[in-house]
């Protein structure tokens, strides 16, 4: 592992957007979103994905310009083609204008299409919380997760946020409907690390701890039979509401050549309730439960990612070596560029 400044990652990864033909602006976006889940202490949503999406623009696979384009199919209704633009750069730009809508009509849906990957929902559910509304997002991805007695991946790990205002700040939660992402079994792939046991099968569908043959397997839903329903039902959802492909007929997030078919759903909706104060006395309520035997304390969703975040900023970043390496050669080849420029 590498220690790394949030600085020098910050600066490799927007070196390296802007040398692929990212604007600054579409490019901090892009890097902010790596860089928290990073700080968070979610590296499978972090900067390992820098190279593919770099790989993704130069094979065409995504539009290093685009914000997509909007139409509004009613009042609180906006359809979104991503048209293959970046995954952060797109859904934060429909995110924007449907809380612009949302403030005037009390709710809005963006339902977006042909949009690449957009990483940790958390970046947004926050976001939009600071900004006063409440946000329920959805995404969808290929085929990783083996139905609830089966052995063959057939469902995206379909994660959901949600993200509440309160007086003390956002209550965000951020998971998937498998019991890992994909990108957590890279991150083991890459540090050379086992899987606990559970988490995944093989292509033959048997047991297994190998993070390699878990990456041609399939990721076990969560909490078993319920995870998979729910997992079920946003896929069915996020399909319904964009047009996306479904299931193993799903690409474009864990490779560079293909273009994405998958669906990000954006529920903003304004709560003009007044219940800011009573959500943040509820929840330190919740934090003041004297804790059960082996605990310390009682934490609110998100409290663990918020501290690594302090302590990161302060520290520098725990990069698995081969994605430091990578960044580096990216970073070096953009400034090799710009001279030759």
């Amino acid at each position: 592992m590498a220690l790394v400044s949030v600085q020098e990652c910050a600066l490799a990864a927007q070196m390296a957007l802007e040398a692929a033909g990212v604007g600054a602006e579409a490019a901090r976006q892009q890097t902010d979103l790596l860089l928290d889940a990073e700080l968070r202490g979610v590296p499978s949503h972090g900067f390992l994905r820098l190279e593919r999406i770099i790989a993704r623009i130069g094979n065409g696979a995504a539009d290093p310009v685009t914000r997509g384009v909007h139409s509004w199919r009613g009042d609180s209704f906006l359809s979104v083609d991503g048209q293959q633009g970046l995954g952060p750069v797109v859904a934060r730009h429909a995110a924007d204008v449907a809380a612009e809508r949302a403030r005037q009509s009390g709710i809005a849906v963006a339902a977006i299409s042909h949009n690449n990957h957009i990483g940790m929902l958390a970046w947004y559910a926050e976001a939009i919380a600071e900004a006063g509304l409440v946000s329920i997002i959805l995404t969808t991805s290929e085929a990783l997760v083996h139905p609830f007695g089966g052995g063959k991946a057939l469902l995206g790990t379909n994660p959901i946020a949600i993200g509440v205002p309160t007086d003390t700040g956002p209550f965000v939660i951020d998971l998937a409907t498998s019991l890992v992402s994909m990108g957590e079994i890279h991150d083991h792939a890459h540090r050379g690390a086992a899987l606990p046991q559970g988490w995944a099968l093989d292509a033959d569908g048997q047991p297994t701890t190998d993070a390699d043959a878990a990456k041609r397997g399939a990721i076990a839903p969560f909490g078993a039979a319920k995870g998979y329903a729910l997992g079920l039902a946003f896929e069915l959802l996020v399909t319904a509401l964009t047009g996306a492909a479904l299931g193993r007929d799903v690409t474009g997030t864990l490779d560079a050549e293909h273009l994405s078919n998958k669906g990000d759903v954006f529920i903003l909706i304004d709560p003009q309730s007044g219940q800011g104060a009573a959500l943040s006395a509820y929840l330190e309520t919740i934090r003041q439960t004297p804790p059960a035997a082996g605990f310390e304390q009682v934490l609110i969703p998100g409290e663990r990612g918020r501290a690594r975040k302090a302590a990161r900023l302060a520290t520098g970043i725990e990069l698995a070596d081969p994605v430091w390496t990578t960044m580096q050669r990216l970073r070096d080849a953009a400034i090799s560029g710009s001279a030759a420029s």
